[in-house]
């Protein structure tokens, strides 16, 4: 379910891409979908506005918080900094914060792009480094696979998972692993250089298995093999269902995987897992301000003041990253499902309309893809108006321009 639905929101993004007149970069989205797939201009406004809320406000604090708690999590809190507003504040949360701003502030306002290059290149190979880590693990406790394979799956058809307790925790935080459906990844898909909008498509597709069926899945895996975690329960005291930390160690946090691989590989495990979300984290609040940016630009087109609107966009998203890192994690989760519920519903019901009302054209594209590919075609194309499509203007326009060479 969720590599069809993210299959089909950015196939969409990249039908209905658009040109930034100023820029020059490819720019879309759910916003530009909703409007030119089928004239809800309303609609595209109002996912646009929802969009800059979410990924402005409510989300950036998420990726804030994890930062600050894996790092203090190796380092503890440091001397206690009294505030009038926030109370008592550890000067390591404060100097992690205080890097956090800096960093983004170099980027966002002052346009030096080489630092997310340089976040952008060292992602992968983090990612690389934490699976192989996962895969030791599971290695060295392989004799552990059938007992955890055991948990996870009677755990999974207990009455309280049945009832919905689980598949609510499970959905929320599994939505944050591949985002499909969120109306997040669309942006990024349009912003993509492909000959075919179905490649893209497939693209994002895939990544919901890698992210969460392999990332996660090892993730899982660890922690459980290792036993590092609690479990809370509803007992009338509080007390933990399971308790193999302190009780001090936040749920809501790296802590768990930064236990499970602090037992095997020691500290630098620890620090390793420290660094691999800072990485993590702060490509996302890139993401985050590049999707509110391209919202603002879609507004702009329609309102103007695009260049003021960014600026308080800017200061906003800051503001969020600050907020965010200094309050409790279970706090700052509740306020990022607040902005991923937003987006999501009005994008799951936006492409849902869209697939059968248009006469499904992503299946259209995915079967126009198919049957160039079949046929041998290395240099595929696209014609949007031969599959029924309207409105596809850049699709459109690089098929005239290909018609007169």
């Amino acid at each position: 379910l969720g590599a069809s639905t993210a299959y089909v929101e950015s196939t969409l993004g990249q039908i209905y891409k658009q040109v930034d007149p100023v820029t020059g970069q490819y720019r879309g989205g759910p916003a530009y979908y909703f409007e030119h797939a089928k004239g809800w201009k309303i609609y595209g406004i109002i996912f646009a506005l929802a969009s800059i809320v979410s990924c402005g406000l409510f989300l950036p604090g998420v990726q804030a918080n994890g930062v600050v708690k894996a790092v203090t999590n190796i380092t503890g809190e440091g001397a206690m900094v009294a505030t009038n507003v926030f109370g008592d504040i550890g000067v390591y949360t404060l100097v992690t914060l205080a890097a956090i701003l800096l960093l983004l502030g170099f980027i966002i306002f002052g346009g030096i792009k080489r630092i997310a290059n340089v976040t952008q290149l060292v992602v992968p190979f983090m990612a690389l480094g934490y699976i192989i880590l996962a895969l030791i693990i599971i290695f060295i406790n392989y004799d552990r696979i059938p007992e955890v394979f055991g948990m996870i799956v009677g755990d999974a058809f207990t009455a309280q998972a049945g009832l919905g307790a689980a598949i609510g925790w499970g959905v929320k935080r599994g939505v944050y692993s591949n985002e499909a459906g969120q109306g997040t990844g669309p942006h990024a898909a349009a912003a993509a250089e492909v000959q075919h909008p179905t490649q893209q498509g497939l693209v994002q597709a895939f990544s919901v298995y890698v992210d969460t069926l392999f990332v996660c899945s090892a993730t899982a895996f660890m922690i459980l093999m290792t036993g590092q975690y609690n479990i809370q329960g509803t007992l009338p005291d509080g007390q933990f269902l399971v308790q193999n930390l302190d009780a001090a160690v936040n749920i809501n946090s790296p802590a768990f995987t930064q236990a499970a691989l602090t037992s095997v590989f020691g500290s630098s495990g620890e620090v390793f897992v420290g660094l691999a979300v800072f990485f993590f984290a702060f490509t996302t609040l890139l993401a985050y301000y590049y999707i509110a940016e391209t919202n603002v630009a879609y507004l702009a087109e329609k309102i103007g003041f695009e260049a003021p609107a960014l600026f308080v966009i800017k200061v906003v998203l800051m503001a969020a990253v600050a907020y965010g890192a200094i309050n409790s994690s279970g706090y700052i989760w509740n306020i990022g499902d607040i902005g991923v519920g937003l987006m999501a519903w009005l994008n799951i019901v936006g492409i849902i309309a869209l697939f059968f009302l248009m006469g499904k054209p992503t299946i259209k594209c995915l079967r126009d893809y198919e049957a160039q590919k079949k046929a041998g075609v290395k240099d595929f194309t696209f014609d949007p108006k031969a599959l029924g499509i309207e409105n596809a203007r850049f699709w459109e326009q690089r098929l005239e321009q290909r018609e007169k060479r």
